[in-house]
């Protein structure tokens, strides 16, 4: 089954979309892999709670799911290449979960909060994929 799905940019599409659901803290940086190496940006939005902040571009904090978009849609435009990185051991409280990566771009610590959404699934809340 494909992760990714038709190129639209409406605001909500990306809430209301048929992506598969991260159904465990770890599923989302794999999701995130796949759908930038898609160049999907709606799909990438996804990952996110509607309000979920953003530390990025480094310095900067996008805030909200559709300025996300936005971001990502210049992240994935040029086209590069993500490849998975190793996961530290994730933390979780209840529906609270800290996920991190030691990433192999040198640009320091990827570390994300998510939260588990009511039908189980997880979605990031806070995101600084670059410290």
């Amino acid at each position: 089954m494909s992760n990714a799905a038709p190129n639209n940019t409406a605001p909500d599409n990306a809430a209301k979309s048929s992506y598969e659901k991260a159904m465990t803290p770890e599923d989302l940086a794999r999701f995130f892999v796949e759908r930038a190496n898609a160049g999907d940006a709606d799909g990438l939005a996804a990952l996110y709670e509607p309000d979920a902040v953003l530390a990025f571009p480094p310095g900067a904090r996008t805030v909200g799911r559709d300025a996300i978009r936005e971001v990502c849609a210049a992240l994935v435009a040029d086209g590069p290449t993500f490849t998975l990185e190793d996961p530290l051991p994730t933390v979780v409280n209840g529906d609270l979960a800290l996920t991190s990566t030691r990433p192999t771009d040198g640009t320091g610590g990827r570390v994300q909060l998510v939260r588990r959404q009511p039908d189980g699934s997880w979605l990031r809340v806070i995101d600084r994929p670059e410290s």
